[in-house]
């Protein structure tokens, strides 16, 4: 009698553990509960997001290393043709918050894949990270490049409706002129 009862307890620690393998995905759900690990930390600096977000989406900082951030802060002279300049004590601010939230400074587990994707290096697009562009690889070039709503990768928050918040579930992504988009 003990043995059918240890056995059956058995099976059931061995079913729940394979429903958490079977529910868990990489866009943000594990058993069906969200858990903040999953995806990037949201913007969370109004100044940085106000500054930046007039030209371009408020990039999450975890999207790139700290390394990255500090190269593109300090370029914002030339930044991508654009002068972007901002007064020091601002440049600093928005540096540091940057720095600080980096993807190399995270636990979020987006920001920990792209922190391994890049090893030592230091892109300054966060097209050029290996586990974004992994992520991307199946898409057609129709969909994005030749697609007047969309124009780029770099243009996050036009597939990702949520790309600002920090989420990046392939739930919701939604191609303009296309639709869902599922691998």
């Amino acid at each position: 009698m003990k043995e059918k009862i240890a056995l059956t307890i058995t099976t059931l620690l061995i079913s729940l553990l394979a429903s958490q393998v079977v529910f868990s995905d990489d866009d943000g759900r594990r058993g069906g509960a969200w858990h903040r690990t999953l995806d990037v930390a949201p913007v969370s600096n109004d100044q940085y997001r106000q500054e930046c977000a007039s030209c371009h989406m408020a990039y999450p900082p975890g999207l790139l290393p700290a390394a990255s951030w500090t190269r593109l802060m300090g370029q914002l002279a030339d930044h991508f043709g654009d002068n972007a300049e901002l007064p020091a004590d601002t440049a600093k601010a928005l540096t540091d918050y940057l720095v600080a939230n980096a993807a190399d400074r995270s636990d979020y587990r987006r920001s920990l894949r792209v922190t391994r994707s890049v090893g030592n290096n230091a892109p300054l697009r966060i097209t050029e990270i290996p586990y974004i562009k992994s992520k991307h690889h199946e898409i057609p070039a129709r969909l994005i490049k030749t697609n007047a709503k969309v124009g780029s990768l770099s243009n996050c928050s036009a597939c990702h409706r949520q790309a600002e918040s920090g989420s990046f579930s392939e739930r919701e992504i939604n191609i303009p002129g296309h639709g869902r988009w599922e691998d």
